[in-house]
Protein backbone atom coordinates (compact mmCIF):
# COMPACT_ATOMS: atom_id res chain seq x y z
CA UNK A 1 0.00 0.00 0.00
CA UNK A 2 2.97 2.50 1.18
CA UNK A 3 4.58 2.44 -2.80
CA UNK A 4 1.44 2.77 -4.51
CA UNK A 5 -1.41 4.72 -2.35
CA UNK A 6 -0.74 7.94 -3.40
CA UNK A 7 -0.51 7.03 -7.19
CA UNK A 8 -3.88 5.58 -7.17
CA UNK A 9 -5.45 8.27 -5.30
CA UNK A 10 -3.69 10.65 -8.37
CA UNK A 11 -5.09 8.49 -10.51
CA UNK A 12 -8.53 8.36 -8.61
CA UNK A 13 -8.77 11.79 -8.34
CA UNK A 14 -8.00 12.55 -12.24
CA UNK A 15 -10.80 9.73 -13.25
CA UNK A 16 -13.36 11.97 -11.42
CA UNK A 17 -12.18 15.13 -12.58
CA UNK A 18 -11.85 13.86 -16.33
CA UNK A 19 -15.41 12.19 -15.96
CA UNK A 20 -17.09 14.93 -14.59
CA UNK A 21 -15.64 17.47 -16.85
CA UNK A 22 -16.67 15.59 -19.57
CA UNK A 23 -20.42 15.41 -18.72
CA UNK A 24 -20.05 19.26 -18.34
CA UNK A 25 -19.05 19.41 -22.20
CA UNK A 26 -21.48 16.61 -23.39
CA UNK A 27 -23.96 18.91 -21.28
CA UNK A 28 -25.21 15.86 -19.25
CA UNK A 29 -23.68 16.92 -15.40
CA UNK A 30 -26.05 16.96 -12.99
CA UNK A 31 -24.45 19.87 -11.71
CA UNK A 32 -25.32 22.36 -14.70
CA UNK A 33 -28.27 23.87 -12.71
CA UNK A 34 -26.14 24.62 -9.64
CA UNK A 35 -23.71 26.29 -11.73
CA UNK A 36 -25.91 28.10 -13.97
CA UNK A 37 -27.12 29.69 -10.52
CA UNK A 38 -23.90 30.11 -9.01
CA UNK A 39 -22.22 31.64 -11.88
CA UNK A 40 -25.40 33.37 -13.86
CA UNK A 41 -23.59 36.57 -14.74
CA UNK A 42 -22.08 34.17 -17.91
CA UNK A 43 -24.07 32.46 -20.43
CA UNK A 44 -24.07 28.33 -19.26
CA UNK A 45 -24.10 27.48 -22.81
CA UNK A 46 -20.31 28.62 -23.13
CA UNK A 47 -19.44 28.73 -19.42
CA UNK A 48 -19.97 25.14 -18.04
CA UNK A 49 -18.41 23.32 -21.61
CA UNK A 50 -15.35 25.90 -20.81
CA UNK A 51 -15.59 24.55 -17.19
CA UNK A 52 -15.68 21.06 -18.21
CA UNK A 53 -12.64 21.42 -20.22
CA UNK A 54 -11.18 22.96 -17.70
CA UNK A 55 -11.44 19.77 -15.35
CA UNK A 56 -10.88 17.29 -18.03
CA UNK A 57 -7.48 19.00 -18.49
CA UNK A 58 -6.76 19.09 -14.37
CA UNK A 59 -7.13 15.29 -14.56
CA UNK A 60 -4.82 14.96 -17.75
CA UNK A 61 -2.56 17.45 -15.73
CA UNK A 62 -2.51 14.13 -12.78
CA UNK A 63 -1.70 11.76 -15.15
CA UNK A 64 1.43 13.40 -16.38
CA UNK A 65 3.55 13.15 -13.85
CA UNK A 66 5.87 15.73 -14.02
CA UNK A 67 2.65 18.65 -14.55
CA UNK A 68 1.64 17.22 -10.99
CA UNK A 69 2.66 20.29 -9.33
CA UNK A 70 1.20 22.80 -11.21
CA UNK A 71 -2.34 20.88 -12.06
CA UNK A 72 -2.93 20.58 -8.21
CA UNK A 73 -2.39 24.43 -8.06
CA UNK A 74 -4.93 24.66 -10.70
CA UNK A 75 -6.98 22.14 -9.24
CA UNK A 76 -7.21 23.70 -5.29
CA UNK A 77 -8.14 26.60 -7.29
CA UNK A 78 -11.15 24.98 -8.78
CA UNK A 79 -12.09 23.41 -5.49
CA UNK A 80 -12.01 26.77 -3.60
CA UNK A 81 -14.74 28.34 -6.29
CA UNK A 82 -17.21 25.07 -6.01
CA UNK A 83 -17.79 26.18 -2.53
CA UNK A 84 -19.27 29.32 -3.68
CA UNK A 85 -22.49 27.85 -3.84
CA UNK A 86 -22.60 26.83 -0.09
CA UNK A 87 -22.97 30.84 0.79
CA UNK A 88 -24.44 32.36 -2.66
CA UNK A 89 -27.25 29.80 -2.39
CA UNK A 90 -27.76 28.68 1.00
CA UNK A 91 -31.76 27.46 0.24
CA UNK A 92 -30.46 24.87 -2.94
CA UNK A 93 -27.65 23.06 -0.67
CA UNK A 94 -29.23 23.30 2.73
CA UNK A 95 -32.97 21.82 4.10
CA UNK A 96 -31.63 23.12 7.55
CA UNK A 97 -28.33 25.33 7.92
CA UNK A 98 -25.43 23.90 8.54
CA UNK A 99 -26.51 20.16 9.55
CA UNK A 100 -28.36 18.53 6.69
CA UNK A 101 -27.26 19.38 3.25
CA UNK A 102 -29.21 18.88 0.08
CA UNK A 103 -27.96 16.67 -2.39
CA UNK A 104 -26.08 19.34 -4.45
CA UNK A 105 -24.95 20.43 -0.56
CA UNK A 106 -23.19 16.75 -0.37
CA UNK A 107 -22.13 17.16 -3.93
CA UNK A 108 -19.93 20.03 -2.94
CA UNK A 109 -19.23 18.91 0.56
CA UNK A 110 -17.55 15.83 -0.75
CA UNK A 111 -14.98 18.40 -2.86
CA UNK A 112 -13.61 18.38 0.99
CA UNK A 113 -12.42 14.75 -0.15
CA UNK A 114 -10.65 15.71 -3.21
CA UNK A 115 -8.56 18.49 -1.89
CA UNK A 116 -7.29 16.37 0.70
CA UNK A 117 -6.45 14.02 -2.02
CA UNK A 118 -4.98 16.89 -3.97
CA UNK A 119 -2.61 17.34 -0.85
CA UNK A 120 -1.73 13.94 -0.35
CA UNK A 121 -0.88 13.88 -4.07
CA UNK A 122 1.06 17.36 -3.99
CA UNK A 123 2.82 16.36 -1.17
CA UNK A 124 5.05 13.73 -2.91
CA UNK A 125 4.71 15.27 -6.33
CA UNK A 126 6.42 18.31 -5.60
CA UNK A 127 9.41 20.31 -7.41
CA UNK A 128 11.46 18.65 -4.85
CA UNK A 129 10.85 15.42 -5.90
CA UNK A 130 11.74 15.73 -9.79
CA UNK A 131 15.08 17.72 -8.29
CA UNK A 132 16.16 14.36 -6.12
CA UNK A 133 15.17 11.94 -9.44
CA UNK A 134 17.07 14.24 -11.57
CA UNK A 135 19.97 13.87 -8.89
CA UNK A 136 19.66 10.37 -8.70
CA UNK A 137 20.35 9.90 -12.66
CA UNK A 138 23.34 12.18 -12.60
CA UNK A 139 24.73 9.68 -9.91
CA UNK A 140 24.36 6.95 -12.27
Amino acid sequence: MEKHSIDIMRIAIAIVFIWFGALKVIGMSPAEELVEKTVYWFRPEIFIPILGVAEVIIGLGLLIKRLVPFTIILLLLHMAVTFFPLFILPRICFDAFPYCPTMAGQYIIKNLVLIAGAFVVGGKYNMKYYDNKELAKKEI
